[in-house]
């Protein structure tokens, strides 16, 4: 039985490009895990979208003199464009523009205000008296109050993840102007967060599956206490609160973000014709749902949206929140407003696809931060994907199209060893299944390619290309195991390299997609007409290295 599996990917701000750091923390993760599971023929959602009312999409507005929304149409068009280079393969990629997210945030909104877990109370907001304004959270900066980071903003700390209220910030300072803010009373809507803390603690405990730096980390930040927070600002760029009298306030983009996941869920179900599609992904208790999310966003997805869901009634609670550790690039922090980032458009304005899928898989920061270097890039490339994998899937695939009228050829009997591959490819494609099952990508990928490697071995031994002129029938046995190993590795490598396994579905002879064969091993039959091969993937000149890392950090 098919099982029902949402797979919700975090929403990045359309203030600029994606770099390798949003991709290996979250949209890299998310997209081998849909993957395996339409192969496994489960029923899968996968969703995200821009987030078109982040404060950092004012910022960038007001230094291009342009209005948020020319920044969000731009980037989110450049979003998509990446996606689909890149094989992130959404159901739906949407945005947070939309009237339908606009709708199902508001009904959430009335519908906890009316149960009591939205209250009005007043608040100081920061002011600038030198803009005249009052300042959203993220225009505001100052030191952290818990950890005493100097960068720390009005909404959240990213040294130690924790989020605050502006007024806590000390020695606070307007980013735009430096003044520092005066603060001033205004009549805004809070969530009850406090009304939840015992139920979450009940909740987040038991669940063993999840990632320690994960539980960890929401457990602590429980114990330590939670406090209401401000769920409206003085803005008028967002989702309006859908009262009278609150017409210059809009619900803040922390609160609404979150309930994307659901709008897009609604919105796709729409899309397909089935307005009530979207209800077997949240309300059936079969169903699970997966939040791939970067660190920095771990309070908001296990404490916040949980306490939402709750409040609201009749929704699933996250099954798992996988959340990833960051990557730095080569041996820094990243930084953007320095440039110190590898862009995901530039990246693929000059190489393939499934070479940087495979580094970021196999480098993935599951459990703690891990490097990404032009110099592996270009080891990873040449010594594992052209030497290792491409090299034998080449070598099988020319040798036996010359050789056997480009057909797959009848193997005679299979000894001890060949049996043994045969059944190694099985298990290993068992395996590699199992750990994508449970989020663990970097081990998969491993178990996937050692089996690459023990397939070069089997042919070393076996040497088809000289047994041929002494005994015909033992070459093609060799090479139909070979081929059947090859084959495995195309399903257990398509969830990370989508665009190179399809190539190879087609050269051993395959019809259609590779999904469509499902997550099984299926040796390719004998007689079955092969297309004449290339190789998988390209050499790199080591140039590259040097002349990539001297982009770095260049404005």
């Amino acid at each position: 039985m098919s099982e029902k599996i949402l797979v919700a990917v975090a929403w990045p701000y359309a203030n600029g490009s994606l770099h390798l750091g949003q991709i290996a923390g979250a949209y890299l993760p998310a997209d081998i895990f849909a993957r395996y599971h339409r192969l496994k023929g489960n029923k899968v959602l996968m969703v995200s979208g821009s987030d078109q009312h982040g404060t950092p999409i004012t910022i960038k507005a007001e230094q291009e003199g342009k209005t948020p929304g020319e920044i969000a149409d731009r980037y989110h068009r450049e979003f998509l464009e990446s996606w689909q280079k890149l094989g992130i393969s959404f159901d739906l990629f949407t945005t947070t523009g939309t009237e339908n997210h606009a709708e199902v945030t508001q009904d959430m909104f009335l519908a906890l205000l009316k149960r009591g877990y939205i209250y009005k109370a007043k608040v100081s907001q920061p002011y600038c008296p030198q803009c005249r304004r009052f300042l959203p959270d993220r225009y505001i900066e100052g030191t952290c109050p818990f950890c005493g980071s100097p960068g720390a903003r009005g909404d959240q700390c990213d040294d130690c993840g924790k989020p605050m209220n502006p007024a806590e910030l000390l020695e606070p300072r307007c980013r735009l102007c430096a003044a520092a803010p005066v603060f001033e009373d205004s009549e805004h809507f809070f969530l009850k967060l406090s009304a939840f803390q015992k139920k979450l603690l009940e909740w987040v405990k038991p669940q063993s599956h999840w990632r320690k730096n994960v539980l960890n980390f929401t457990t602590r930040y429980l114990e330590d206490g939670l406090k209401d927070r401000a769920i409206t600002r003085d803005i008028d760029w967002g989702v309006p609160v859908p009262l009278e009298g609150y017409e210059n306030k809009r619900i803040y983009v922390w609160f609404e973000a979150v309930i994307g996941y659901l709008s897009a869920s609604k919105e796709w179900a729409k899309l397909n014709g089935d307005g009530e599609g979207w209800r077997p992904f949240w309300q059936d208790k079969d169903s699970r749902s997966y939040y791939f999310i970067g660190k920095d966003n771990i309070p908001f997805h296990t404490i916040i949206w949980p306490a939402m869901l709750m409040g609201y009634g009749g929704l699933n609670l996250p099954y798992d929140v996988p959340s990833n550790e960051f990557l730095t690039i080569e041996g820094k922090k990243l930084s953007t407003s320095r440039n110190w980032a590898v862009w995901l458009p530039d990246y693929l304005s000059r190489y393939a696809p499934d070479p940087l899928r495979y580094l970021l898989s196999i480098n993935m920061p599951e459990n703690g931060d891990t490097d990404f270097s032009w110099r592996e890039f270009f080891r990873r490339n040449n010594d594992e994907l052209v030497a290792t994998y491409g090299n034998l899937v080449h070598r099988v695939l020319t040798f036996t199209y010359r050789n056997f009228n480009g057909c797959v050829p009848e193997p005679g009997e299979m000894d001890g060893q060949s049996q043994k591959l045969m059944n190694k490819a099985e298990e290993t494609l068992n395996t590699v299944g199992e750990l994508i099952s449970r989020c663990h990508f970097k081990q998969a990928i491993m178990a996937a390619m050692a089996l690459a490697q023990e397939a070069n071995r089997y042919l070393d031994d076996k040497s088809p290309w000289k047994m041929i002129k002494e005994d015909r029938e033992a070459a093609a046995t060799s090479l139909y195991v070979a081929l059947g190993v090859i084959s495995a590795l195309k399903t257990a490598l398509y969830p990370f390299l989508p665009f190179s396994s399809q190539k190879l579905h087609e050269y051993l002879g395959f019809e259609g997609r590779v999904q469509d064969y499902g997550w099984k091993p299926k040796p390719p039959a004998p007689g079955q007409k092969l297309l004449e091969p290339k190789p998988l993937f390209t050499k790199l000149d080591e140039k590259l290295v040097e002349e990539e890392t001297a982009r770095l950090g260049q404005v």
